[in-house]
This record gives C-alpha cells, structure tokens and sequence, in this order.
C-alpha cells in the first residue's frame, strides 16, 4: 500500500491476507505488496476473478439496496471487510435516513479503517464491533445496544463463510443468527462454489500462507436457507439477481447470492 509503509499492529504484511487482496482486485487502495502479488497469481490462474470480485460487491449492493427498499430499517454485516463505497449504512440510509447498521469483523486492518463505517446520518446509527464471526451470542447481545432485535434486522454474510471451514460449524452459526431474528428479518448471503481452476487456484493460495476459504457447492449454500423463503430469482449466480445496468458478468459461474426472508 504506497500511503502506509508502515503496518498497523497485528498486521503482518508480508503475508497476504484475504481481505487485503480482495479490497485489490476491487480498485481499493488498502493492501500491501504481498497482497497484490497473491491476486496476481490468483489472476493468471483464474482471470475471472477480479469479474467475481465486482460481482460480489455488487450484488450486496443491490440486496442491501433491495432489502432497504422493501421496509427493512436495519442490518447486521458480519464479516464486513474493509470499506469500499458505497458502503452498507450508506446503501441503507439512502433509503431510510434513520435506518441502523452494526459492522462485524476481528481483523486488525479492517479495525484501522472503523472509521468509514461510522459515518451515518443524523437520524440514522451506525457501529462497528470488533468479534469473531464465531462468537454469535457475543455479537448478538453487543449488536442489541444498536439494534433493536425485536424487530426485523438483515443478517448480512457477504462472502465470508467460507472462512469457516467446518461444514457443521458454518451452517450453526447461521441458525442461531436466524434463530434470533424475528418475521420479516432477511438473510443476505453470498459465497464461492468451486470450479477445476478456482479451487486449484485456492489450494495455491493457501500454501502461501494466507488465510484459506472453504468454497461449497450450490447444494451446500442453499442450505443456509433452510426454512427461510427465497426472493426471487432464489439462489442464483450473483450477477443474475436482480441485475441492473452496471452489474459484471462472470466468464464461469462460481459465485452464487441470495435473500431469504424469516417466515
């Protein structure tokens, strides 16, 4: 990152770091050489990955933007990464000045950019809580002094599952976010699906040292929804839900979204 040669405490960056080298392939300027190199090579194995990247970012942009636009006044981004505008609360109180936004996340590198996502209107609240995805009684009783849980909240897993390798472990901790949230709350998800050269490419990262991502098949994925109800399109490759005029296409689908709404 040419305006901070200098690492904040707790980051290493001579290790890429996958919120690093994604916020790279995004246009964003917080990463290091390590992290840029990772997505290099990342690239010349799978060249659609920098369309996967946009493709994610956008479409949590148009669920955030659809989930604001159909009533829901607040969201909780676990796993929220580093900013990248417009960002959740942004999306939201653009829709509902006094909409309220909590952002999860535990890495340092995200911690140093906190700032960007406290920036809300006068009306609106936003927070942002320094916890482990894993740690979801934690999270929810500490995102209970900013949101009012016995109302409907987006539940907001943008790409981050895969962080949790654990088959069991990852589908748990969605019903127990599920499980607090009451009717009319929605789950907004994303995640990667493996392809021959995507997870020939993910092994190669990992070897490196980086943090590894667990990518599932569809079947997988759409069992995070159990028991939810599926807007449409439903679970679909992420450029296909609800594309507008700006939306990337992916050469192979290998990133796949939906919203489901607690019944």
């Amino acid at each position: 990152m040419a305006d901070q040669p200098t690492a904040p405490t707790g980051v290493d960056p001579t290790v890429p770091h996958s919120a690093r080298w994604w916020n790279y392939l995004q246009g964003g300027q917080n990463w290091y050489e390590a992290d840029k190199e990772a997505a290099e090579q990342f690239s010349a194995m799978v060249p659609e990955i920098r369309d996967l990247a946009l493709a994610s970012r956008q479409f949590l942009q148009r669920s955030v933007r659809w989930a604001a636009e159909h009533g829901l006044r607040q969201f909780l981004d676990l796993g929220a990464g580093l900013p990248a505008e417009p960002n959740v609360h942004e999306l939201a109180q653009r829709a509902h000045p006094a909409a309220a936004v909590v952002y999860v996340d535990n890495d340092p590198m995200v911690l140093l950019h906190r700032r960007a996502y406290l920036d809300s209107t006068p009306e609106g609240r936003t927070a942002y809580l320094d916890a482990d995805l894993r740690d979801t009684a934690r999270i929810l009783q500490r995102a209970g002094e900013t949101l009012d849980l016995s109302r409907p909240v987006a539940i907001v897993l943008s790409d981050v599952l895969g962080h949790v390798h654990d088959d069991a472990e990852a589908a748990g901790l969605v019903r127990e976010l599920v499980a607090a949230a009451v009717p009319g709350s929605a789950l907004v998800l994303s995640h990667s699906a493996p392809s021959p050269r995507l997870s020939a490419a993910a092994d190669a990262y990992a070897d490196t040292g980086g943090l590894a991502y667990r990518l599932r098949p569809t079947d997988q994925i759409a069992r995070f929804f159990t028991g939810l109800t599926l807007v449409e399109p439903g679970l679909v490759p992420m450029p296909d839900w609800r594309p507008d005029g700006v939306t990337h296409r992916i050469r192979e689908d290998v990133g796949y979204g939906a919203v489901g709404l607690v019944p």
